[in-house]
């Protein structure tokens, strides 16, 4: 008796799990849920749609049209009075109201491109900046995925323009090697990169003529590949750049270590620059001792100490922008 009775409640719950789930895959069906998206994705408005519908996870903040039911972001179909128009048709009436206003050629992948690589740069009224990073983790989406999503987006009311997509103009050129950078950094945000990098590293490392002097130019920095900046991060002591070695300086007054670049040499005095900033200059006289310390660097070796793993990421990404205005390749400092 007991035993059928255990029975009958297992056999209930297996019903009603199996119930659940069946509402579950119906509510998807019916709201436009997750779809599967095919491994290697093409840029066609049904590469775009797949990305959008599955990896890209857009679904959760937008519906389109009556498709979909989320509404913490704008709905990006024709929907009510609000969105007379599909985010197409929308972003050309949005390009060329811009490009009346600047004088400047402004197209619907400029304004599709620079809506998803920088969220805030246009707010509907009503709505929160909630959208993610879609080239940052965790959805990291490549530059392919991004430029399928942008045919899906354009597709809907507007005019399909894949030869602007693929070659576009300067200002969504500019977004895509940022989206590229992250891609590379393992989907580091560069936006807020550049923001640890002021923090962190300005104080001694120039980038586009901003920034300390103590270390090396970094505005080229990005030719020289992910693999390069990481370990100059992590390592810093492993490869020096020439003319920016670590000297040590013993004074024979005070018996006091100096230790940082020598930024200066003449007949009669020593300029040594120490990673803080500070300049010391040391009379020839004054010199006990003075040599090149090779397994050392002025740049801090505890850098991923006081960087977590995200920042690490995003500061890669934004190192990985710069390739220089002339295409120069510039040596990482130490």
């Amino acid at each position: 008796m007991r035993s059928s009775a255990i029975l009958r409640v297992f056999v209930f719950m297996l019903v009603v799990l199996a119930a659940y789930l069946w509402v579950g895959q119906a509510i998807t069906a019916m709201t436009g849920g997750e779809r599967k998206a095919a491994s290697v994705v093409e840029v066609t408005p049904e590469g775009g749609e797949a990305i959008f519908w599955g990896k890209g996870r857009c679904f959760t903040c937008h519906s389109l049209g009556g498709e979909g039911s989320a509404v913490r972001c704008p709905n990006l179909g024709q929907f009510g009075e609000k969105f007379p128009l599909a985010i197409g048709a929308r972003a050309e009436q949005r390009a060329k109201e811009r490009s009346d206003e600047t004088g400047t050629h402004y197209s619907s992948t400029d304004y599709l491109v620079e809506s998803l690589a920088r969220p805030d740069a246009y707010l509907v009224e009503g709505y929160k900046n909630e959208m993610a990073i879609v080239y940052a983790p965790p959805i990291s989406l490549n530059l392919t995925e991004i430029k399928a999503v942008i045919a899906y987006l354009q597709s809907q009311g507007g005019d399909l323009d894949l030869e602007g997509i693929e070659n576009p103009g300067e200002l969504a050129q500019t977004y895509y090697a940022r989206i590229a950078a992250a891609s590379a950094a393992g989907g580091g945000d560069p936006g807020n990169g550049e923001e640890m990098f002021v923090d962190t590293c300005s104080d001694c490392h120039t980038i586009q003529g901003e920034g300390g002097e103590v270390g090396p130019d970094l505005s080229s920095i990005g030719n020289k590949g992910l693999k390069f900046i990481s370990e100059s991060i992590l390592r810093p002591a492993r490869k020096i750049t020439k003319g920016y070695e670590t000297w040590v300086v013993v004074t024979e007054s005070d018996e006091r270590k100096h230790v940082g670049l020598k930024t200066e040499e003449t007949s009669t005095e020593v300029e040594i620059t120490k990673a803080t900033g500070e300049v010391a200059t040391i009379a020839r006289d004054d010199i006990r001792e003075i040599e090149q310390d090779e397994g050392a660097s002025v740049m801090p070796d505890d850098l991923t100490e006081m960087l977590t793993v995200k920042d690490f990421q995003d500061v890669l990404a934004y190192l990985m922008m710069q390739k220089g205005e002339d295409g120069a390749e510039a040596e990482t400092g130490k």
